[in-house]
């Protein structure tokens, strides 16, 4: 038996956050289905978009919508709307990252649809929330997670321009917040029968991800500077590179305890010797020099070469990996990154791992891709006979644009 074996979640989203909140619940056995326009969400088509080329191959999408079935439908027709107000009803969770102004002007908002179905865990993903001027304004995770929630800024050196965050991080964070609400909104139910609005915001989490820069501003009234490599707090507790030009983290969070053996491992004591370095406040107010100085050291070995001198001193540290150093990193294929995800009927099985896990595992209830994505709309005759309509509607709905002309088993 799954984690969530018998729960139905209904998910009307596109792009990422939405989607992988939903997806993340696949995995973990509960049965999706996702609501499309009967175009497809365009995340299927984002490599060909971006490259201007016919590439209908999208990895991300199917990390996002693996195990799930499809229902593609005009929600803004009227019919359309009604067909997935039909499905919700049959629905444990309703999860939707699309605004709330349109949610409202088709009766999908909460307040609608936690009024027929009160045990319904109604899971809210928006740009900024759902209150406030900016409610209905559109927002990706480099706007909403990344920029106006401080975090890009809190990333930025002093006269650097801000970084461009890898894609979809923010919307991942975002998702994995939003599964922690509609686990424990579920839990709830379970005790009293009522199911709840649930909701969270890129905005949100991304401000709760440099919660403890905020809390300090908020508590004490001050802020530090932006951290710098060269200038760091804690010299200590940085980024340095090796001779084959691969970088490294030396992770000496408690400077007074880890400092002996760094300096160690180096191999030039005189640096205890220095009076500059001699304590964790020296070593701050010279950081830039103390910087400089290990620098001319890191670049002397491999980075492999420095991985058995730190084990040999017992020096905290990690590698910078590449994607690619993910491929073979011995310990990131231990802890189960990678997983085997089923094909549709008709294409070759891998020999191997094919797609990311979900970073949760569970010891008692197997967890794990149930089935490939969905094509668009695949699941349109088998889910809407469910509700009673027959093939008479369903020809009716597909001529009136409605759903999809047929079945598309494309992803």
């Amino acid at each position: 038996m799954t984690l969530l074996q018998g729960i139905r979640v209904v998910e009307m989203g596109l792009w990422v956050a939405g989607p992988a909140a939903s997806g993340m619940l696949a995995d973990w056995g509960a049965e999706v289905v996702k609501i499309e326009m009967p175009k497809g969400d365009p995340m299927r088509k984002l490599f060909g978009a971006l490259s201007g080329s016919k590439e209908d191959r999208c990895p991300p999408f199917d990390l996002y919508n693996r195990g799930k079935k499809s229902l593609a439908v005009d929600v803004n027709h009227a019919d359309g709307a009604a067909l997935v107000r039909q499905l919700v009803a049959t629905a444990d969770v309703f999860v939707t990252n699309m605004r709330p102004q349109f949610l409202e002007r088709i009766g999908l908002d909460h307040a609608a649809l936690l009024a027929k179905h009160p045990r319904l865990v109604y899971a809210s993903l928006t740009a900024y929330g759902l209150e406030g001027p900016d409610r209905d304004a559109p927002g990706y995770d480099m706007a909403a997670f990344s920029g106006r929630s401080g975090l890009a800024e809190r990333a930025t050196p002093p006269g650097a321009a801000p970084p461009v965050l890898p894609g979809g991080l923010g919307d991942n964070v975002t998702a994995i917040t939003m599964v922690s609400g509609i686990m424990g909104a579920l839990f709830h139910r379970e005790r009293t029968g009522q199911g709840q609005l649930v909701s969270t915001s890129l905005l949100r989490t991304g401000i709760y991800s440099i919660g403890m820069d905020v809390a300090t501003r908020v508590g004490l009234g001050r802020i530090s500077a932006a951290p710098s490599r060269t200038k760091p707090q804690n010299p200590l507790m940085n980024s340095y590179c090796a001779s084959d030009g691969k970088w490294f983290w030396i992770v000496g969070a408690e400077s007074e305890r880890h400092w002996p053996g760094i300096a160690r491992a180096l191999g030039d004591m005189s640096l205890m010797d220095d009076a500059r370095f001699g304590t964790p406040r020296e070593r701050r107010r010279h950081s830039e020099a103390l910087v400089l100085a290990i620098e001319a050291l890191t670049a002397r070995h491999t980075r492999q070469e420095w991985a058995l001198i730190f084990k040999q001193h017992d020096v905290w540290w990690a590698p910078i990996n590449s994607v690619d150093d993910l491929l073979t990193d011995p310990q990131v294929l231990a802890c189960g990154a990678f997983v085997k995800v089923p094909v549709a009927p008709g294409q070759a099985a891998p020999e191997s791992f094919n797609g990311v896990a979900t970073p949760v595992d569970f010891s008692a209830t197997p967890a794990g891709p149930a089935g490939p994505p969905p094509g668009i709309g695949a699941d349109a005759d088998a889910l809407l006979r469910e509700l009673g309509i027959d093939d008479l509607e369903l020809k009716r709905l597909r001529s009136a644009g409605v759903l999809a002309q047929a079945s598309v088993a494309e992803s």
